[in-house]
């Protein structure tokens, strides 16, 4: 799956919230200045062929929607962060992530929480 740019990702964020939609969905949406429909169609039909959307037919204009959900594209690309910026290693990211993103107390707590649930065997 190839990476998105900011621009498409901005783009992706609206599918996400809403599901399906049509180009001038987004356009309304968009803050002025707003890109030109043309410019717009071109990013989305972009985001179609990379994998991340599809369409079908709605009267005579495209209705889009996401393949990809915005769990999943987050989970591809802090594996991909962890794997490019830290080695592969997670226990290098949370540090990086404690140090330079002052992680309260309670958060702290809250990953060690997460940390422990893991570590137990699951009682069926």
């Amino acid at each position: 799956m190839k990476e998105l740019n900011q621009n498409e990702e901005q783009i992706m964020a609206f599918f996400w919230r809403s599901g399906e939609l049509l180009i001038r969905d987004i356009l309304d949406q968009l803050p002025d200045p707003k890109p030109p429909y043309t410019t717009l169609a071109s990013s989305i039909k972009l985001l179609e062929k990379k994998g991340y959307l599809k369409h079908r037919m709605y009267g005579t204009v495209n209705l889009y929607s996401p393949i990809i959900s915005q769990e999943e594209y987050s989970k591809k690309s802090i594996n991909r962060l962890v794997k490019t910026f830290f080695g592969g290693s997670v226990s290098n990211f949370l540090s990086f992530m404690v140090k330079e993103k002052n992680i309260s107390d309670k958060e702290i707590n809250e990953l060690q929480g997460l940390i422990d649930k893991m570590d137990k065997p699951s009682e069926s």
